[in-house]
């Protein structure tokens, strides 16, 4: 689904190492082994004496004689699993859950809060239109002050104008959208909509659409047509939304680099818009509409929220059902939202959430919004390191991570001021979290086997150590028992990450500080990114909310009182 782009690709050098760490090396066992059978070769006692020693084993000549009859079986075996064709909507028998702190409350969906009101900012532009917040289009909606109609010919003249610049769209669904707004209209009429009735919106290119190329970013897959509909575009549609574009992603869910070209940051067009929910991001900095549906796998909401000053919410693994959707880690991968506010956020995340018996990992839980609670009963805690900025030792970098650290700390300002209680806390520490990486190296190895075997890799557009073919390569080399063993240590960090969170409705971090982006990732908990400054080049910056597992409400609610305070969400970029 979704790997961070930029910071990301200094931590996939880091999964490379990681593999040796974790032993991957005992894979040569099976796939060097593999590979010299495949051709019809038998193995012999001398193979497995040449590869025993990157296994790390040692192993005497009775017991490879042992071996070899049960090996040659194993790769006859293999070679029939491999002749079965195998889709990649087709997940592994096995689930991975959120630890929960509390049991799951039993009952069925919420009903999705609706706008209601006149918003405190009426649009008086075309300008002042696009780039209103879904709320308040909501709102206006429901008055009958504006149109869908008139709002999603908006979106199709604004991608129309400048996304030969930006290149976030990867195909518009202008006949599909115009419908759906024309379907919202007569529904506002009858006073029977949903809660996103009219609003235009953007999905992910790995969101399948009958009818439209679900390209996955990629060339290998430009023509492909998935005949299935994604679930998070079903409930988008069956609240009212207007889909009128997919949107731009790195290809199979890497960066911002696509078979298109590279899509760019609004804010400062010579720079790409980080990924991989890149077109998501760039199209609602540049007010191609409200909102747009993004995933993460690891970082993939975080790092286009923060590079194009967007609000995204990765909700809680499980939150949001992954039917139709690109698999790249099946116990990583999470539907979010990119939108303008946190309150977006949640109108979106009210329409989308709850279980899906096509995701057996989808479940649902209670969303409450309006929030039921008072701003100052909030507790969120604070890793004070993370905030304390570098060291300056002259170099833009390390200005621009300083400057960064000290909007970070007016955050915990401004939220100190409006009451919410700021607990210091330690985040889990006991052991390195980059080797764990290798949970999502395998499994991303797994979902596209058949394109590294088959060498299709190489039809990519991005090559070289730090691109998906080399790393879909280096998933072929992990044990099933390092696999297994990094997941049983993910349950230990899952552990202390919860009772770090004991006492905590969450907790506030700089966006990228420390390992709290792979940490969270890991372990499903919901994170929610807001803009909180610009730098010297005129860039955003952004502060990161973590909330408990299905804790999503506490930290929107937080983030929404940072947002009241400030203005920094609702700056355009010059287009």
């Amino acid at each position: 689904m979704a790997t961070t782009e930029g910071r990301g690709r200094t931590s996939r050098r880091r999964v490379l190492k990681a593999l040796a760490v974790c032993g991957a090396g005992a894979a040569v066992l099976g796939r060097a082994l593999s590979a010299l059978a495949a051709g019809g070769a038998k193995v012999s006692a001398e193979m497995v004496r040449q590869a025993e020693w990157i296994a790390g084993l040692q192993i005497t000549d009775a017991e490879r004689d042992l071996m070899v009859a049960d090996l040659n079986d194993t790769q006859d075996g293999v070679r029939e699993l491999r002749a079965i064709p195998l889709d990649n909507d087709v997940a592994p028998a096995l689930r991975f859950a959120p630890l929960e702190a509390a049991p799951a409350q039993a009952g069925g969906a919420q009903r999705p809060w609706v706008p209601s009101g006149r918003p405190a900012r009426v649009p008086a532009s075309d300008d002042d239109l696009a780039f209103a917040t879904a709320v308040e289009l909501e709102q206006l909606l429901r008055r009958r002050e504006i149109s869908p109609v008139e709002l999603c010919r908006l979106s199709l003249e604004r991608m129309r104008r400048l996304d030969t610049r930006l290149l976030a769209v990867v195909s518009t669904t202008a006949s599909m959208g115009m419908e759906q707004a024309r379907a919202a209209e007569k529904a506002l009429a009858k006073g029977d909509a949903g809660p996103l009735a009219g609003l235009p919106w953007g999905a992910k290119d790995l969101l399948a659409v009958p009818g439209y190329p679900t390209t996955w970013g990629s060339p290998i897959f430009a023509k492909q047509q998935r005949t299935e509909t994604a679930a998070a575009v079903e409930r988008v549609a069956a609240a009212g939304g207007a889909l009128m574009a997919k949107t731009a992603l790195g290809e199979l869910a890497w960066g911002d680099v696509w078979f298109g070209g590279t899509t760019h940051n609004p804010w400062k067009l010579d720079q790409g818009a980080s990924g991989s929910s890149a077109g998501s991001a760039a199209g609602v900095a540049a007010g191609y509409f409200p909102f747009a549906i993004g995933t993460e796998t690891w970082g993939s909401i975080v790092s286009p929220a923060t590079r194009c000053g967007v609000t995204g919410l990765r909700p809680t693994f499980g939150r949001v059902s992954r039917h139709g959707c690109m698999a790249l880690s099946w116990s990583m991968d999470k539907i979010g939202v990119l939108a303008r506010a946190a309150e977006d956020c949640a109108l979106v995340l009210g329409a989308i959430h709850g279980a899906d018996p096509r995701d057996p990992a989808s479940v649902t839980r209670p969303f409450r919004w309006p929030p039921p609670r008072k701003l100052a009963e909030l507790r969120l805690g604070v890793p004070e390191k993370l905030f304390e900025g570098p060291a300056d030792d002259g170099t833009p970098e390390r200005a621009r991570a300083r400057a960064q650290a000290a909007m970070d700390r007016k955050v915990l300002e401004a939220l100190g001021a409006r009451g919410v209680k700021l607990v210091p806390i330690e985040l889990p520490s006991r052991f390195r979290l980059a080797p764990l990486a290798v949970i999502l190296t395998s499994e991303a190895g797994a979902a596209f086997d058949e394109l590294a075997r088959s060498g299709r890799v190489r039809q990519m557009v991005r090559q070289g150590a730090d691109a998906w073919p080399n790393v879909l390569r280096q998933g072929q080399l992990v044990t099933a028992v390092d696999y297994l063993r990094a997941n049983r240590l993910r349950t230990l960090l899952m552990r202390d990450l919860e009772a770090a969170l004991d006492g905590v409705d969450g907790f506030v971090a700089p966006s990228f500080g420390g390992d709290v982006l792979l940490m969270t990732n890991l372990t499903g908990h919901p994170c929610l990114t807001v803009p909180d400054g610009f730098h010297v080049d005129g860039t955003p910056g952004s502060v990161s909310f973590v909330g408990k597992t299905f804790g999503e409400t506490e930290i929107l609610q937080a983030a929404m009182a940072w947002q009241e305070a400030t203005d920094f969400h609702r700056r355009r970029p010059l287009l």
